[in-house]
């Protein structure tokens, strides 16, 4: 049973902690975001008696800034819970809470973790972090390459297109030193395993193995869904990742009076949605069971634009299947992997 409940703002470079005890008494401090703030933040918990064993930490998933103090505080045995920054919001809006500051949002994540107790976050493992820092890295310098492109357009001065024409080939060389070094870290494996049992780099081989089986999906899409999401194995059903990816439908029906177009979440993960646009696109023409899907919905005369969505859905719940199943992609398959 938890003594205390300790809620964290996250910004780029401070944390503000609320630590809440069995009393209600609230203690704040503001700490850096960094590793000398990160162990100066462990240490004044101890000080105030919490420990990794009754203590239960909640702060709001906001990506590489979050990711940072939550895994610091993993490693170090505390129990965190990185929960969706649309969560808390409904809970401060139930309590008609007016004021918002960095200290009123670490205060009401301490009361949120108290009450609802969220889910403990499992975090990545050491190898999926690595190849969550090259997909970054990756996909920076293509938005990068991209952004010198439109430049190059419309740019007639030729000294200012040689220049931009030295960085584009600068940057394909990284960008193609980047793309050795993912599946360098996707194909890695360790025979120091014990038991028979895969080491984690064998796992992230695996899985990208399946993944890649299935039409629509290539090598560089598997790598980001390994790096944002890691073992797909941690959720419960096929809907579960959909909707933590934010695929799902959301209807906008009541009464009499309302009746909104349908539309997708979009309440999950914005990295792997972008990234698994254009593969929904390419399924559509490659894919049996999407095919099939799509021409469904063309024949119902549906907009182009949510047949993609529902072919990203499908490709999610395909992902879900052949991870689950460990078994490829089987176009022959009569139901959907999904149902494994």
């Amino acid at each position: 049973m938890s003594r205390y409940w300790m809620g964290i703002d996250v910004a780029k470079r401070k944390l503000d902690v609320a630590l809440l005890d069995e009393r209600g008494k609230v203690k704040s401090r503001v700490f850096g975001n960094d590793v000398a703030g990160h162990t100066a933040m462990r240490s004044w918990l101890r000080e105030r008696g919490a420990t990794p064993e009754d203590t239960h930490v909640c702060l709001e998933s906001t990506g590489p800034y979050s990711d940072a103090p939550a895994c610091a505080l993993v490693d170090d045995g505390w129990r965190v819970s990185l929960v969706n920054p649309a969560l808390p919001k409904r809970f401060a809006e139930s309590e008609l809470l007016r004021n918002k500051t960095d200290g009123t949002d670490a205060k009401l994540l301490a009361r949120y973790c108290e009450k609802m107790q969220p889910e403990v976050w499992q975090p990545p493992s050491k190898a999926q972090r690595k190849l969550r820092a090259l997909v970054d890295r990756l996909q920076s310098l293509k938005d990068m390459r991209q952004q010198e492109m439109n430049r190059l357009e419309g740019t007639p001065d030729e000294q200012t297109c040689k220049s931009i024409g030295e960085h584009v080939s600068w940057l394909d060389a990284r960008i193609a030193e980047l793309e050795k070094r993912v599946t360098a870290q996707i194909d890695a494996s360790d025979d120091a395993g014990s038991g028979g049992e895969p080491s984690v780099d064998e796992q992230l081989k695996a899985d990208a193995k399946l993944l890649t089986s299935i039409p629509g999906l290539g090598k560089t899409t598997a790598a980001k869904v390994l790096a944002y999401l890691g073992d797909l194995r941690r959720f419960t059903s096929a809907k579960a990742l959909a909707a933590f990816i934010g695929v799902t439908p959301k209807r906008a029906e009541s009464g009499s009076s309302v009746h909104g177009q349908s539309k997708i979440s979009r309440m999950g993960n914005a990295y792997v949605r972008q990234a698994l646009y254009m593969p929904a696109v390419v399924a559509c023409k490659h894919n049996p069971f999407i095919k099939a899907l799509r021409a469904r919905m063309d024949a119902a005369g549906r907009k182009k634009k949510v047949a993609v969505l529902a072919a990203m859905h499908k490709l999610v719940h395909l992902m879900f299947g052949v991870i689950r199943s460990g078994l490829p992609f089987d176009p022959q398959h009569k139901s959907q992997p999904a149902s494994a």
